[in-house]
């Protein structure tokens, strides 16, 4: 079965003031939209059809660039809407919480570096919170839509976390502010689903 677009969980004016309407109805009804039409442009008629966005982003290398660069965007998107909520923000509880204090000394530590990780991306990308295959969490970031999960990433592991650093993300409310609208990301963090990640 092709690759569908994902509803947004809320509406387009749920994450208001932090991530405006506008910008929610253009990332995701414009770019979602287009990843997932071009990957299943690029993965139709071929040994990918029917395989899962996991399964060929495990062996992305193999692939070709249409493949990477929708494949990514596709399944960085499907996580990127799921881990902000209007209820969102606040400090993590659970066990995403004690393996943050574990993992990083403090939540405020871990707020630190995952944001320069987004900070200090340069050009497009991602900034993510990830779990290696011991349960140990790790910050790191990719360029343009790669994620942890392919084959080419530096550091591996799935991702629990991701913000979108792309300017298209941001542009329209916060313009060339990148570390404002980091800040604000942390207002809409939905740990309920961080947490449900990290135990999957």
């Amino acid at each position: 079965m092709a690759f569908q677009l994902p509803d947004l969980p809320y509406a387009f004016d749920a994450l208001e003031p932090n991530i405006d309407a506008r910008t929610m109805e253009i990332h995701h009804g414009k770019h979602h939209a287009g990843y997932t039409t071009n990957l299943n442009s690029a993965t139709a008629g071929t040994e990918l059809e029917g395989k899962s966005i996991e399964d060929i982003l495990a062996t992305i290398s193999k692939h070709s660039m249409a493949v990477r660069n929708n494949g990514g965007g596709y399944y960085n998107h499907n996580l990127f809407w799921t881990v902000m909520s209007p209820n969102g923000g606040g400090a993590p509880t659970g066990a995403i919480a004690a393996a943050i204090n574990r993992d990083f000394g403090s939540y405020d530590e871990f707020k630190s570096q995952f944001s320069a990780a987004a900070a200090t991306r340069f050009g497009s990308g991602w900034a993510w919170l990830i779990k290696d295959g011991s349960g140990k969490l790790h910050i790191t970031s990719t360029p343009n839509q790669d994620n942890p999960l392919m084959d080419v990433a530096d550091t591996k592991g799935t991702p629990v976390l991701g913000l979108d650093v792309w300017e298209h993300a941001y542009y329209l409310n916060y313009q060339n502010r990148r570390p404002d609208y980091i800040s604000a990301f942390f207002n809409v963090i939905n740990w309920d689903e961080v947490n449900r990640r990290y135990a999957a």
